[in-house]
């Protein structure tokens, strides 16, 4: 097996031009690409007339691909239906929030319910599949593109409400799991029920949770429809789609649980595009975001993942979008191996002449690739991921493990109370994550998916909406030894978004040793203290006011009328321990913190020592037992690690020094033999 190197082709925009296709393969030999992925965007061409088919050009970039040792990703054209479809079948097209029909256009611009639509997609994925199902270069399916929006039209009412009546049975049990009383809301016939929108119904939490939950699930169907068509004639090439993520934040995509959707593809992908080279972080704290999700993930299917889409460069929706400098390519792609990718694949081959995407970074760009800065690093990674095949399959082993729930992200996002300008849910996992990355200690981030057995710790912040399931799998993982972090805002609600009796979740208290009182909330420029040890902590936002029943005091408030009161405990619990972190802190209060936690739990990072922040050292490590470790300078200056001794330069094959010397982002790839 091989790492995958390569990405989006679509030679359709080229067929008036083949001896650009002809070109294109000789540039991608150059530059060791060995995968393209194609069809995607492709229906028009390959179905320009309904049910009057052109696979010719197709067959050509199969050829082609097979004469050049090459893997094609097989992609099918639903994320962009004809106009010829949405002219004869107008239900196919969306309805918005403010129930206004869309016209043609766009990408994601289609019904998940739609009778129509779903025959016409089964039609055009059975003919692919019977056509290119035992082609020799098949290597995957690629289901879509980046599924994501919802419908609100008659179709998708009515299927909501079937899905409502599966999950509750009765609309007595609806108006109860929601509340409905408040505000004279109760239902009295299922055709009450309908989406959330501006012009109706947002108030319900539940409501819109349930919504979520729903959207989800009809685009979990819908995939499984266009698998069903594919595995009617292959049924022995994996199946995918490619997962996203939000904003230059990165934070998880909140349009769709990945939790439940990772479930049921053969192998996670997901879109990775940071905007490095911002003038608001560090490359190093984006660098620490493109690890967590990359961490979140592989975790999904606790294997490697691959990286269907990135930018050799820069893109072309954020409002500025700033060249990759010279290096960072190789930099920023070494690192997508190290948190667990097996592939660094592109958006977009060859750039497009026109339209929204024709300024999208590109292997092959407007300018030729003789004197294009960005088709060079290409080739320069290439030949070190052709070094590193021996990678491919290999994990991170981590004994940390970063709790991660999305139907918890969207009630977060629902509460109205507190501080709504400052929840803060996807920051207060990344000031968590921080201290670990610092000291290059390898994380999993998990979701209710995973089990929590062979972590030595299990940090769980802000999981304000708590299910009892959860709590019981919490609870018998400290029992058996585990040790468990917890923070204010957590286990107040249940999967309905109702507020448990007491305040918290029935057993969540006994396990940490305390009883909450309340949580005080502090504008922005108020601040509080903890006292931990002999030094004092800033405290900003939040304060959780408890007492102590069996837990033991570690650091006490510092103000207020709370003032000496516990604001950090730990109870003994089983053979484990339960931390409970009442008050929001800043990073120098987490790092000391976990710093002795992990002291205490015999926990190590993977160097020895660094000489800043901005260098991260992960490590992957094959069955048989073969550990890679890739040391990477996220600045411009030049830095220094030491790592342990008897390590071998990939590159070169040679054995390296134990302190490192590393350029301005550049990244370098060792292993244990």
């Amino acid at each position: 097996m091989k790492l995958l190197h390569g990405g989006d082709y679509f030679p359709e925009q080229w067929l008036t031009r083949p001896e650009t296709i002809e070109e294109d393969f000789k540039y991608f030999k150059e530059a060791k690409i060995n995968t393209v992925t194609v069809g995607m965007f492709a229906w028009s061409i390959l179905e320009p007339e309904e049910n009057h088919f052109d696979f010719t050009w197709l067959d050509q970039v199969f050829d082609k691909a097979e004469e050049n040792g090459m893997k094609v990703i097989l992609g099918t054209p639903s994320g962009a239906r004809p106009n010829w479809l949405a002219s004869k079948y107008p239900d196919v097209l969306r309805v918005n929030e403010r129930l206004e029909k869309n016209r043609f256009g766009g990408r994601h611009n289609h019904c998940f319910t739609s009778v129509n639509y779903r025959e016409r997609v089964r039609i055009v994925n059975e003919k692919l599949a019977e056509r290119y199902g035992h082609r020799e270069s098949l290597l995957m399916w690629h289901l879509s593109n980046e599924y994501s929006g919802e419908c609100h039209c008659d179709q998708c009412q009515s299927a909501f409400r079937l899905w409502m009546q599966n999950k509750y049975g009765t609309l007595e049990a609806v108006n109860q799991a929601y509340w409905n009383t408040f505000w004279s809301h109760t239902y009295s016939d299922w055709s009450h029920v309908h989406s959330p929108n501006h012009l109706g119904e947002m108030a319900v939490h539940a409501l819109n949770l349930d919504w979520r939950r729903f959207v989800t699930d009809q685009t979990i169907d819908f995939y499984l429809h266009e698998r069903a068509a594919i595995n009617k004639y292959s049924t022995d090439i994996p199946v995918t789609t490619n997962f996203m993520a939000d904003t230059e934040h990165l934070i998880p995509f909140q349009a769709l649980d990945y939790s439940k959707f990772g479930k049921i593809v053969d192998i996670v992908t997901w879109d990775c595009y940071p905007a490095w080279h911002n003038d608001w972080e560090t490359e190093a704290d984006l660098a620490l975001k493109v690890g967590f999700i990359n961490d979140l993930y592989r975790g999904l299917k606790e294997m490697p993942f691959l990286i269907m889409e990135s930018s050799p460069s820069f893109v072309n929706w954020h409002d500025i979008n700033r060249p990759k400098r010279p290096g960072m390519h190789k930099l920023a792609s070494t690192q997508l191996l190290a948190h667990g990718s097996d592939s660094v694949l592109y958006f977009q081959m060859r750039a497009s002449k026109g339209s929204s995407e024709k300024f999208h970074g590109s292997v092959i760009g407007h300018v030729p690739p003789e004197r294009n800065r960005v088709y060079q690093e290409v080739a320069s990674l290439g030949e070190r991921m052709s070094q590193l095949d021996g990678l491919v399959g290999s994990m991170k082993q981590s004994d940390v493990a970063i709790y991660y729930d999305w139907e918890n992200d969207w009630a977060i996002k629902d509460i109205q109370g507190f501080s709504k300008t400052n929840m803060n849910y996807h920051h207060t996992l990344h000031d968590h994550y921080r201290p670990f990355w610092r000291q290059d200690v390898n994380v999993d981030v998990i979701t209710k998916n995973n089990d929590f057995d062979g972590y030595k710790l299990l940090v769980m912040p802000m999981m304000y909406l708590h299910s009892r399931d959860l709590l019981a799998k919490v609870q018998a993982y400290v029992e058996a030894g585990g040790t468990v972090v917890y923070t204010y805002m957590s286990g107040m609600a249940n999967e309905t978004d109702l507020v448990y009796d007491g305040g918290t979740i029935a057993g969540l208290e006994d396990m940490l040793g305390i009883v909450i009182s309340e949580t005080d909330v502090y504008y922005p420029s108020q601040r509080n203290q903890v006292k931990f040890q002999d030094a004092s902590y800033e405290v900003h936002d939040y304060a959780t006011v408890f007492e102590t029943t069996s837990a033991e005091t570690l650091a006490i408030y510092g103000a207020d009328f709370y003032q000496g009161q516990a604001a950090v405990s730990v109870n003994h619990y089983g053979k484990g321990q339960a931390y409970f972190m009442g008050a929001r802190t800043g990073d120098d209060f987490l790092s000391k913190f976990y710093g002795e936690l992990l002291d205490q739990l015999t926990i190590v990072g993977n160097s020895i020592a660094k000489s800043s922040d901005s260098v991260s050292v992960q490590t992957r490590e094959d069955s048989e037992g073969t550990r890679y470790y890739f040391v990477m300078n996220f600045s411009d200056q030049v830095q220094t690690a030491e790592v342990p001794q008897g390590l071998i330069d990939v590159s070169t094959g040679l054995p390296v020094e134990a302190t490192l010397t590393l350029q301005g982002f550049e990244a370098m790839v060792l292993t244990s033999k």
